[in-house]
């Protein structure tokens, strides 16, 4: 989507593959993925989750020099430990339990192109001892194997956390964080870049239009302001959405104002009601319950029984809330994810968790 005049597409840096808008925002993105495409230096993406960082690092991946070669991803923050180890670099036959066969990892499978490992941040500390070593020798081994392997990627890495403050969590190992940061690219949020969001708005009506052979044409211009009016805390994601079942939806050729807004705010009474219960009043309540226990419990763990409850329970509901992605219920509780796999395990919870898709989305 450049500008119409001749005099003003010369000071506009032209989109990437299949991303949309000219806010200088994104100009500024758009400037430096070329710029980080043209080399061999390793990338880091910031941005809030539904900005698109999947969707600029294969923009990157294309607009290289190895764009004939694969392109690699991996959702870190959806695999356990044991299993991303294996995923990334592969495993031999008999390494462990259920290792019936040699497997190939993803580093090897992106010779001679480029891998995106996506949150990153979630990463243990095991892994991006290897993740660094990779970084600086381009060698690993196989799991269970010491046979040194050495392959030609490039590692694009994103995150929807600020890197420097995981690094003072103690996260993030500050030595790799500078590895991953030689060309850093922060992705905008959506409500930095509102601009946009009317390109955006008839890119996705007329892309999902043609999906359902709707006959959708577009906006009235009151549709346009209350999409402005919005937020946005899904980012592209949630606009994405939006116009998806808008189109679905409509029976009428134009979106009005009084039907986009009737379809965020449904989407609103959707949701749960937010609860924000008095912690003061919760915590005077649980010194009740420990005094009363410790009167009139002469059972033995008790320590065990009372804060060992509260905590399964208290991981049980963030999980649901969460919807059983861990990334995000970890995130909600503070905690780091493998911290949050191990209880889980510790307090028989994982078998409650559904099958996580690391199938990504379709792109803008």
């Amino acid at each position: 989507l450049m500008a119409s005049s001749a005099q003003t597409s010369r000071t506009l840096t032209a989109p990437l593959p299949g991303v949309v808008g000219t806010s200088p925002a994104m100009q500024a993105v758009y400037r430096l993925a070329r710029l980080a495409a043209s080399s061999r230096a390793t990338v880091l993406i910031v941005g809030e989750t539904g900005t698109g960082k999947e969707l600029i690092a294969r923009a990157i991946h294309e607009c290289s020099p190895r764009a004939d070669g694969p392109y690699v991803r991996v959702n870190c923050g959806a695999l356990t430990d044991n299993l991303l180890e294996s995923e990334l670099f592969g495993h031999v036959r008999g390494a462990f339990t259920g290792a019936i066969e040699d497997r190939t990892g993803r580093f090897e499978a992106a010779h001679t192109g480029t891998i995106f490992l996506d949150e990153i941040a979630t990463m243990s500390p095991k892994l991006q001892v290897k993740l660094l070593r990779f970084l600086q020798e381009h060698e690993f081994e196989r799991v269970g194997e010491s046979r040194t392997i050495q392959v030609d990627a490039r590692v694009i890495a994103a995150t929807n956390r600020y890197p420097e403050e995981e690094v003072a969590a103690g996260n993030l190992r500050d030595d790799l964080y500078y590895r991953l940061n030689v060309v850093p690219i922060y992705l905008p949020p959506l409500r930095e870049r509102k601009e946009d969001i009317p390109a955006l708005a008839e890119y996705f009506i007329a892309r999902y239009a043609e999906e359902n052979g709707k006959t959708v044409r577009g906006l009235e211009p009151s549709a346009l302001d209350v999409l402005l009016d919005h937020d946005w805390p899904g980012n592209v994601r949630e606009l994405e959405n939006d116009m998806e079942r808008a189109v679905v939806l409509t029976e009428e050729e134009w979106l009005t104002g009084d039907f986009i807004a009737g379809q965020i705010g449904r989407k609103r009474r959707l949701r749960l009601p937010s609860r924000r219960p008095d912690i003061a009043a919760l915590l005077q309540q649980l010194a009740e319950l420990a005094r009363h226990s410790f009167a009139h419990n002469g059972e033995s763990k008790m320590y065990e029984r009372l804060v060992g409850g509260l905590e399964r329970e208290l991981i049980r509901q963030v999980l649901d809330e969460c919807d059983h992605v861990q990334i995000r219920a970890a995130a909600r509780l503070g905690i780091n994810r493998n911290t949050l796999h191990k209880k889980m395990i510790q307090f028989g919870l994982v078998d409650e968790r559904p099958v996580e898709s690391t199938s990504p989305r379709s792109g803008w």
